[in-house]
């Protein structure tokens, strides 16, 4: 079977060639394609993959028990695995590198000791197993990225409909995009809503169509996610990890979507949730979006902690535990207005998120609301979402007059265009075209 071509790999091209090249650690949601992203990568650009992962083979991690000797532990993996490992040649491949916390101290030496060998770890808990285990991280001795499920351009790719994106590329903002490629866009945007971006369930979905398949996979997937809760969180936290997650997409559905702790169960208080909710984010479930009232730059320390949304990481899992229908999302229900539009913010979001920028939204009183804001290059970014093709937005008018940012985006179904909102540039961006919003900044 065709894997698919994911934009990581360009980036894994980037830390190869690197002068500052250091051990790298590739983290990301669980089943987001990690080891296939490494091994897929170490096969198309070395000459030999080693692959070790920790958590099938608990006997890789002894490897690690004697000391810290790079060019013993090299060596022995060599005779074990029968494979020469040759700096510059070969690309030395070790996951789920959270199951053992003694390989993640040794990233150090070989920063420091054996840099010129291509040392690529993943880990899916990590960030949960530093605080659990009290590992000894190596800071400043590697390198790091953060892998996403699939975006939207990768799903479209992944549906062999990448001809699509390459007519786009340069679409002048003056030329509605025609029927003839915004429709069947549409089509795979409402797809991606409920398929997501777990490269199983788009494997299935690109082979059979056939979304009771990729059903079963998701309810896996969620399963798998659920079983993680018990066996690496802290058993005082597991019953409130589970209140959560499955909180999460109930408060989406409210009008006013802000993220309340009380909400989550019946007379519980923030302090008693604050560590099981940090625990779904350190295992890059769920994201946290920020309030900014007054944006000030950087908007990072405008940022209001205390009150945020929550949405989660895939927006297939998100429509599978919510209990929604594909009919629903393809034959768009009126019932269904008020959680379309807290999908199509979670797709911005993600989408954004996995191009590197930090989102925050913006909210004045209870009177005006952005959706998402941005920085960008020092200057402020506003984004208002729309799930439908109605773009009348007060709140974002009332953003740009107050404080006159020079480009803003309308994100919904309606088609490409230009409008000035007092002194900002408005562009009108299809969402099926938000993978693009940089080229018209």
């Amino acid at each position: 079977m065709r894997m698919m071509e994911r934009d990581i790999t360009e980036k894994l091209l980037k830390w190869k060639d690197s002068k500052r090249r250091k051990p790298l650690l590739l983290t990301g949601v669980r089943q987001c394609g990690k080891t296939y992203a490494l091994t897929d990568f170490g096969n198309r650009y070395f000459e030999n993959t080693v692959y070790l992962n920790f958590e099938e083979n608990e006997q890789f991690g002894k490897l690690f028990d004697y000391d810290f000797d790079v060019s013993r532990i090299i060596r022995e993996i060599s005779i074990q695995q029968k494979v020469q490992i040759t700096p510059g040649k070969t690309l030395l491949v070790l996951d789920e590198i959270q199951e053992c916390p003694r390989a993640i101290t040794a990233l150090k030496y070989f920063c420091e000791n054996l840099r010129e060998l291509h040392v690529a770890c993943a880990g899916s808990l990590l960030g949960v197993a530093i605080k659990r285990e009290n590992i000894s991280f190596p800071v400043g001795k590697v390198n790091r990225l953060q892998m996403f499920p699939l975006s939207f351009s990768e799903f479209v790719k992944a549906c062999d409909a990448g001809q699509y994106l390459e007519l786009l590329q340069a679409w002048p903002v003056d030329r509605p995009v025609p029927e003839l490629y915004a429709v069947p866009l549409a089509k795979l945007l409402k797809e991606y809503y409920a398929v997501g971006g777990m490269p199983e369930a788009v494997l299935e979905w690109r082979e059979s169509h056939d979304i009771s398949v990729v059903e079963e996979i998701q309810d896996e997937i969620l399963k798998d996610y659920a079983d993680d809760f018990a066996k690496h969180a802290p058993i005082s936290q597991i019953e409130k990890i589970r209140w959560i997650w499955d909180s999460v997409p109930k408060q989406l559905a409210k009008e006013n979507n802000k993220f309340v702790f009380s909400h989550v169960k019946e007379g519980k208080r923030s302090a008693e949730l604050e560590d099981a909710l940090q625990w779904l984010r350190d295992s890059g479930l769920v994201t946290q979006l920020e309030l900014v009232e007054r944006p000030e730059l950087p908007l990072s320390s405008s940022a209001d902690a205390a009150y945020f949304k929550v949405y989660f990481s895939d927006l297939g899992l998100l429509r599978r535990k919510s209990g929604l229908s594909f009919e629903t999302i393809r034959e768009e229900s009126e019932l269904f207005l008020r959680y379309k539009g807290s999908m199509a913010e979670n797709y911005v979001l993600n989408e954004l998120l996995a191009q590197g920028e930090a989102a925050y939204f913006w909210r004045s009183g209870n009177t005006a609301e952005v959706d998402i804001l941005l920085e960008h290059e020092g200057a402020l970014v506003p984004m208002e979402v729309k799930s439908a093709d109605n773009v009348k937005a007060k709140s974002y008018t009332q953003f740009c007059r107050k404080y006159a940012p020079p480009v803003g985006f309308k994100l919904s179904l309606k088609n490409i265009g230009e409008n000035p909102c007092g002194e900002t540039r408005t562009v009108s961006l299809p969402l099926w075209m938000v993978w693009n919003w940089k080229a018209y900044l």
